[in-house]
């Protein structure tokens, strides 16, 4: 069964590429883009080709040999996936390395998988090497601000077996010879992602949001997506295969191409490629990470259902498959949405205290913490509907969390960081001490926990409310 290719991405230059119009037509719209020019700068666009456009594969052995990676076998699909092998990237450069020396031999390209290492934590193992800064258009990014300070699971102990789900960053290198490949899938959490290709070029096959019900089984909707678009989809199990209509992209070297949330891809790499990676979410795309954790929540559910009176505590046992099914469970999405919101309103107070000198680099800022709080107090009002969080042990401390919290500190500084530069605002002009904090210390008193959605909601109507003058 072929594919109906109906169109092309679009390719844009990003040095014409403002963040408000990126924001506008390409967040807000959630619509896949090419942007050019964005990467010529980086380290690792020297350190990691070599002269004629190829990986340097003697530099990755000499400096991160002892790495130790996860590394898809093309050939072997295990369950909804390639095959996982764990091995050194010594190891790894050794097998490529091999591998096209064998084909030169044969003198000819029959098409052979090769050996595709993907989710390479680099940025969080290699912390003193920067390999490249993240661009401006997607520097709005919650997942890892979050995660560069907080755990997803807020139980350690009890979550450890989930820490290759939570991970530490959703930041990552990809590297693999011509003829590797990525499986059609939807990124995790629905998320953003953003893939530069340092060297090398891909080939991706993008599907709509509008169609993604066309590659699932309708009868195990969760878990058994089309695997492969090009090998032989069965009609009886996919009936609808057939009249799905797919967007293609050639994907340059230098080249950023954005994945916007809930579209289905599938990706080849037409030449020996190195690609770096993020995932990520903000207020454009949170809606869509809420209604995934929502439906997976309820399939998880009605999966042990069988069980509910019979267990201890059904919603501890829900929460947990969550978190290992899909990465984060409710619990965890509304403490990170409420550490989140607490330091949009303490930046949101800062620019409150300099209204008077507020310049439009600044009120743009107060504009995005609004946003910000608008989007997350929308969200909280879906999950009181849905009736999202019931743990009585889910709570935020404000008091201890705004003197004590050396992370939460370090939060806002990373949020009051990306916002300045986003709208190109000068970093001294953004407070970066805990005399941030005690200006919240007053509302906390009023209100010492944030113990559901609810609170959340009013605390954020409250603030908006109060910082109402600053979008005047």
């Amino acid at each position: 069964m072929g594919i109906k290719i109906v169109g092309e991405i679009e390719k844009i230059d990003g040095k014409e590429l403002s963040y408000g119009d990126f924001a506008e037509r390409y967040l807000a719209e959630n619509q896949p883009v090419v942007i050019s020019d964005l990467t010529d700068d980086w380290r690792a666009r020297e350190d990691w080709v070599t002269e004629n456009g190829l990986p340097n594969l003697h530099f990755f052995a000499t400096h991160f040999g002892n790495s130790r990676v996860q590394v898809a076998d093309c050939d072997t699909r295990e369950y909804s996936d390639q095959k996982r092998l764990e091995m050194s990237v010594m190891e790894f450069v050794q097998q490529w390395t091999n591998d096209s020396i064998e084909d030169k031999r044969k003198d000819c390209d029959d098409g052979k998988s090769v050996l595709y290492l993907k989710d390479w934590h680099f940025v969080k193992e290699y912390p003193d090497y920067t390999a490249y800064q993240t661009p401006r258009l997607f520097c709005d990014d919650w997942l890892n601000m979050y995660l560069d300070n907080y755990h997803i699971h807020e139980n350690r102990d009890s979550s450890q077996k989930y820490d290759q789900i939570s991970c530490s960053d959703y930041r990552f290198v990809y590297m693999g010879g011509k003829g590797s490949w990525t499986p059609l899938h939807a990124d995790v959490f629905r998320s953003y992602s953003w893939s530069a290709n340092v060297c090398g070029k891909k080939r991706w096959l993008f599907l709509p949001p509008s169609q993604s019900h066309l590659v699932y089984d309708r009868q195990a909707y969760l878990n058994n997506c089309v695997y492969n678009i090009f090998e032989g989809v069965n009609e009886t199990k996919f009936p609808g295969f057939k009249e799905t209509t797919w967007l293609e992209c050639i994907q340059e070297p230098g080249e950023i191409i954005f994945v916007p949330s809930g579209w289905h891809h599938q990706v080849y790499n037409l030449e020996d490629t190195i690609s770096i990676n993020h995932n990520w979410l903000n207020a454009y795309n949170l809606s869509w990470v809420w209604d995934l954790l929502w439906r997976d929540y309820k399939d998880t559910e009605e999966s042990i259902e069988d069980i509910r009176d019979i267990s201890d505590d059904f919603e501890a046992l829900c929460q947990r498959n969550l978190a290992a099914n899909t990465g984060m469970n409710l619990n965890d999405f509304f403490i990170f949405m409420s550490r989140f919101s607490l330091g949009n309103m303490v930046l949101l107070q800062y620019y409150s205290g300099k209204q008077e000198t507020l310049s439009p680099c600044s009120s743009a800022v107060a504009q995005n913490l609004v946003l910000n709080l608008s989007t997350i107090q929308k969200t909280m009002m879906m999950m009181i509907s849905a009736g999202g969080v019931t743990a009585t042990d889910v709570y935020l401390d404000l008091r201890e969390t705004l003197e004590d919290d050396l992370q939460f500190l370090r939060l806002c500084r990373d949020m009051g960081r990306t916002y300045a530069m986003i709208h190109k605002e000068e970093e001294n002009q953004v407070l970066f001490s805990k005399e941030l904090l005690p200006k919240m210390t007053g509302f906390a008193d009023q209100k010492r926990q944030i113990c559901s959605p609810k609170d959340l909601v009013e605390m954020i109507d409250h603030y908006i409310t109060c910082s109402s003058h600053l979008l005047a």
